[in-house]
C-alpha cells in the first residue's frame, strides 16, 4: 500500500502478527456477532497485526507506532501468539529501502507495549538500546505520566524499559494536546481507551489519512457499540467514535488500522443501520 498526501509518501509497515482474547476485543457485544468478522482460535483469541505507518517526505522519515518487538518473555510471547515468521520491523522497512538509524521521527501513539515495544531492544550484552538512535520520539505528556504511574487495572499493558531510556537519553518530545508537527501532520489526543491517546491525522487540501491507532483498533470495530473490554473509560470512546467517524464519513477520509490483519486502509460510510467500513476501489 502507497499512498500520497502533499509531500508524504504513507507507507504500511507490517511488524509482526499475534493474537488476543476476543471477548476482551469487542466487550460487551455477543461472540455470536464479533466472531463473524473476527474468528477466534480454539483459545478464543483473534488474529491481529501490529501495522506501523511510515510517512516520507519533507526531509523526514516518520514512523508511527513500532510494534511488540523482542523482549517479551516467552510466557507473554506464548500467550499472545507472538509471530514474526512473516514480518519484522526491520524486514519490512528494509523492504522499503530503509534502515532503523534513517528513522528521524517516532510518533508513538501510546505506549502499551503492542504499540511501543519497537522502541528499544537489548543487544548482545544484554544492555537496552534505542531501535531508532538517530530519532525524536514525539507522545503526549499527559499519557507518559499516565504510562510511570498506571492502575492496577492497566498496568500490566506497561512495560517501562519501552519508554524511560527515551526519556533518560533526552530523545522524547512530550506534546500537550492537539498537536502540528507540520502543516500537513496532527496529532490528535483521545481519552477513551487510554489517557491522551493520540490519533494521527495526514492532510491536504483534498485528501486525509487518519491512523486510528486503538480507537477502532480493526475494521470489525466500525460498528458504534464494538468498543474493546480494554477501554478504561468506554462511554468516552463511545463519544469519540461518534465524533471521528462522522467526520470521516461526512469528509471522505481514508482510515489506517493498526491491528486489522486483513485490511489496511479504506473508507467509512454512514447507512441506514450505521456506520459500516468499505474498502478502498483505489
Amino acid at each position: 500500500m502507497v499512498n500520497k498526501i502533499g509531500n508524504y509518501e504513507i507507507h504500511s509497515v507490517q511488524t509482526g502478527l499475534f493474537k488476543l482474547d476476543g471477548g476482551a476485543m469487542f466487550g460487551v457485544v455477543p461472540k455470536s456477532l464479533w466472531n463473524r468478522s473476527n474468528p477466534s482460535d480454539e483459545y478464543n483469541r483473534i488474529d491481529m497485526c501490529t501495522r506501523a505507518m511510515l510517512l516520507k517526505g519533507n526531509g523526514r522519515k516518520i514512523l508511527v507506532d513500532t510494534g511488540i518487538g523482542y523482549k517479551l518473555s516467552d510466557k507473554l510471547n506464548k500467550i499472545y501468539d507472538v509471530n514474526f515468521s512473516q514480518y519484522t520491523l526491520e524486514k519490512s522497512l528494509n523492504s522499503l529501502g530503509l534502515k532503523m538509524d534513517e528513522i528521524t521521527d517516532v510518533i508513538l501513539t501510546h505506549l502499551h507495549f503492542d504499540h511501543a515495544g519497537g522502541n528499544t531492544y537489548y543487544d548482545e550484552e544484554k544492555k537496552l538500546k534505542l531501535s531508532f538512535p538517530n530519532a525524536t520520539y514525539h507522545v503526549q505528556k499527559e499519557h507518559f505520566e499516565w504510562a510511570l504511574n498506571p492502575t492496577e487495572r492497566d498496568k500490566a499493558s506497561f512495560f517501562p524499559e519501552n519508554y524511560l531510556l527515551l526519556d533518560e537519553k533526552k530523545v522524547l518530545n512530550k506534546i500537550s494536546g492537539e498537536f502540528e508537527l507540520d502543516e500537513q501532520i496532527t496529532l490528535l489526543p483521545v481519552y477513551g481507551h487510554t489517557p491522551a491517546m493520540q490519533l494521527v491525522k495526514v492532510s491536504d487540501d483534498d485528501n486525509t489519512m487518519l491512523y486510528l491507532a486503538d480507537l477502532i483498533p480493526t475494521a470489525g470495530h466500525t460498528p458504534l457499540p464494538y468498543i474493546m473490554g480494554y477501554d478504561l473509560f468506554p462511554l468516552t470512546t463511545l463519544d469519540e467514535k461518534k465524533y471521528f467517524l462522522n467526520e470521516i464519513a461526512e469528509n471522505k477520509w481514508k482510515v489506517f488500522f493498526e491491528h486489522d490483519p486483513h485490511n489496511e486502509t479504506g473508507n467509512i460510510i454512514q447507512t441506514e443501520k450505521g456506520f459500516m467500513f468499505s474498502k478502498s476501489t483505489e
